[in-house]
């Protein structure tokens, strides 16, 4: 069992987004502010595959969770 804490490098790891901090602050500067009336997951910059992982980590409450409610809030400033 996975009991690792994830950050936001590994959630963009798993996104298959570069994953570095300058390219995790240049992603969020390039597409924020997200409208509040958008959900993170319903978002137009993600592939569907992308789009569905999000949505599935918030749905399930996954141990994902945390960590994509702390992206939508970066990209909600």
């Amino acid at each position: 069992m996975d009991t690792s804490k994830h950050s936001l490098s590994t959630l963009f790891e798993q996104l298959g987004l570069a994953s570095d901090d300058k390219s995790i602050e240049d992603f969020v500067a390039r597409h924020s502010p997200l409208p509040r009336e958008i959900a993170l997951q319903d978002a137009p910059f993600w592939s569907e595959s992308q789009s569905h992982f999000l949505e599935e980590g918030l749905e399930e409450d996954s141990d994902w969770a945390e960590i994509i409610d702390e992206l939508d809030a970066m990209m909600r400033h």
